[in-house]
């Protein structure tokens, strides 16, 4: 079969950019290959009675399936350039931003209107966290909440299905040069297009470097974030995520230079497993239905690690991390603040004495003989200096997750059109290694769909 565009991976990139081209080219033919399956089938079976523990689906749900690894996220759309990626890199500042407002006026015209755009820009948090050598970035944040998330992706799908093909529960094998475009291979055939858009996210970075070494497309390797999820009482934070919701908070940490940051902040939200290529790691959400909503709010603290020459395979580093904690603990591992820093792991009983009710069923154990050294101190310099503009996060009853690791794909060889060194085969979103958000991501699908339709 023969299309004039072909998209792998229904994520954010590959759902805006089929939007805009039904918007500015209806005449085209557009097919998406999903490798996990349409939204109403994403159920994930941990149900905390039956199964409580991921039991290693053949597809993710979590993960994969129609809205990507974002559709059970907490639907929060940063519009910045000063996090998320560096797809200002490529297009402009002002084009990105002007593409990340767009696409909010998309999500608010499918389901997410009413929804609450917060703003750090002027925020007195700024000063307090400079006086505690803290750094609040600055960023306008539209939390649509898990809920109203999926509402958004529903009613997209709802538009979409009558005008593009959809594959789903099917991966792409191989996508190849052929005369006058591209193959997309799969064991349910090979389909030909004019253009090729891969749009696969994180959970794809092993068979996008596949795809790059076959097609003789450069790369460089990316960094990876490892590190934490903690939660504690919701009031601990409130004065913070009542006026801002999410705070972007950036520390440098004395003794080893290296950068450590909040990310992923959830208010009144739940901590959840993710799988990732048959690895546990940790993630939180945040729901708008105030009837959905927890006493707790959790987010991740992460320290980033860039590697140099001969290393090279920066996610395998994560994951070996991220295997470890599994090892020992069957999966995440929780442990209170206070046990840490006494050097003793946490018990079942001691988790259960706690002033707080964690929101994930997670092996109680001791994250000092997973996470290394350099790492640990810089998440304990964090949360001190964090207890000094929200007192209370270094409390002894803090909860600890790990590990929760951010994968980011190598940064694949583009231009400013955002297309390889093969003429309309274009890499976006996560898994270009460009972009690290949903607002970013859903950006960068947008930008490339236009280029397509003014050819």
């Amino acid at each position: 079969m023969f299309f004039d565009v072909i998209i792998v991976g229904a994520g954010p990139g590959g759902i805006f950019s089929a939007y805009e081209l039904t918007q500015r080219r209806p005449d085209l033919k557009v097919a998406v290959f999903e490798a996990g399956h349409p939204l109403a089938k994403r159920k994930c079976p941990i149900d905390g009675d039956k199964i409580k523990a991921c039991i290693g689906c053949k597809s993710c749900s979590i993960m994969s399936g129609f809205g990507g690894a974002g559709a059970f996220s907490d639907g929060k759309y940063n519009i910045t350039n000063d996090f998320g990626g560096t797809l200002y890199e490529y297009i402009g500042k002002t084009k990105a931003l002007e593409l990340m407002r767009y696409v909010d006026d998309i999500n608010m015209a499918y389901g997410g209107e009413g929804t609450k755009l917060y703003s750090t820009a002027g925020t007195k948090f700024k000063k307090l966290c400079m006086q505690n050598d803290l750094y609040l970035l600055e960023a306008s944040v539209r939390h649509l909440g898990t809920d109203i998330n999926y509402v958004v992706l529903e009613n997209l799908y709802t538009y979409l299905k009558d005008k593009v093909t959809f594959f789903f529960n099917t991966p792409v094998d191989e996508v190849a040069v052929c005369e006058g475009g591209y193959k997309v291979i799969c064991k349910t055939g090979e389909f030909t297009c004019k253009n090729c858009i891969i749009s696969v996210g994180r959970s794809g970075s092993k068979w996008m470097e596949t795809v790059c070494k076959i097609m003789d497309i450069p790369t460089k390797s990316n960094r990876v974030d490892i590190g934490v999820r903690v939660e504690l009482p919701a009031e601990i934070f409130s004065h913070l995520t009542d006026e801002l919701y999410e705070s972007k908070i950036v520390y440098r940490t004395p003794k080893y230079g290296d950068k450590v940051r909040t990310f992923c902040m959830n208010p009144r939200g739940a901590v959840v497993n993710e799988n990732t290529n048959g690895i546990i790691t940790v993630n939180g959400h945040s729901y708008a239905d105030p009837e959905k909503q927890t006493e707790n709010t959790n987010f991740a603290l992460l320290v980033a690690k860039h590697f140099s020459e001969p290393f090279k395979d920066s996610n395998g580093y994560g994951e070996s991390i991220a295997r470890l904690s599994n090892m020992l603990g069957g999966g995440v591992i929780v442990q209170r603040f206070g046990d840490l820093i006494r050097g003793q792991r946490s018990t079942p009983s001691r988790i259960e004495e706690a002033f707080l009710t964690p929101t994930l069923n997670a092996t109680p154990g001791d994250l000092s003989l997973v996470l290394t050294k350099r790492i640990l101190d810089g998440i304990i310099e964090m949360i001190y200096a964090l207890d000094k503009v929200a007192p209370g996060t270094a409390n002894d009853d803090t909860l600890l997750y790990g590990v929760e690791v951010k994968f980011y794909n190598m940064e694949v060889a583009v231009d400013q059109r955002l297309e390889t060194k093969h003429k309309g085969l274009y890499v976006i979103g996560d898994g270009s290694g460009i972009t690290h958000s949903l607002s970013h991501a859903s950006a960068s699908g947008v930008f490339v769909a236009r280029n397509i339709a003014e050819e």
